[in-house]
């Protein structure tokens, strides 16, 4: 199992768990916050103070979210960053051929590849896939989905749905098949 994506996932899965927010929505009532348009930086400079996500989780600094899963489970991950990135994170790599080297070594083995509405990412990384490694793509742009689906593979399969309601139903699905269904 790895983790890849960009500088910007990653910033808001951090910003979401340190703050509630994301780019200054409050994510459980979907409203502005005052003064929440600085929290994607704030959530930025705390990890940089850090001097990265893993020594956050080590500090008890971040305690909840994909990055802190990531790093509680030593899942590994890649984060590629672009010219646009804010920040970035100090665990980006701005690279752009290390990048596309640390995504292909976290390929190597893979037999099912999930796209998460990241579609820049999503499409290097299908078009980085062997043929016979099953890919599914769940983005809310059918664009995005056609044109993985689009590269010839049978292995393809594209999701047109929020990812956030599919996340949702995902979690329902692996609870009730590992049993922890049952203890929610």
């Amino acid at each position: 199992m790895a983790y890849w994506g960009g500088n910007a996932i990653a910033v808001h899965d951090i910003e979401q768990a340190l703050m509630g927010t994301s780019l200054g929505m409050d994510m459980q009532r979907g409203v502005s916050v005052h003064g929440g348009h600085r929290h994607h930086l704030k959530a930025i400079n705390t990890i940089r103070r850090c001097g990265s996500i893993a020594a956050a989780v080590d500090q008890g600094i971040l305690q909840s979210g994909v990055m802190y899963e990531c790093v509680k489970n030593q899942v590994p991950f890649s984060l590629a960053g672009s010219i646009r990135d804010d920040g970035p994170l100090p665990d980006t790599q701005m690279d752009l051929l290390k990048a596309q080297a640390d995504y292909a070594h976290l390929i190597e083995g893979a037999d099912l590849i999930l796209m998460l509405s990241t579609m820049l990412h999503s499409i290097g990384v299908g078009n980085m896939t062997p043929a016979g490694v099953k890919m599914v793509c769940v983005d809310i742009n059918p664009a995005v989905v056609t044109k993985l689906s689009d590269r010839g593979s049978l292995e393809s399969v594209g999701v047109v749905t929020d990812v956030g309601l599919f996340l949702s139903l995902l979690v329902t699905q692996l609870a009730k098949l590992t049993g922890e269904y049952a203890r929610v």
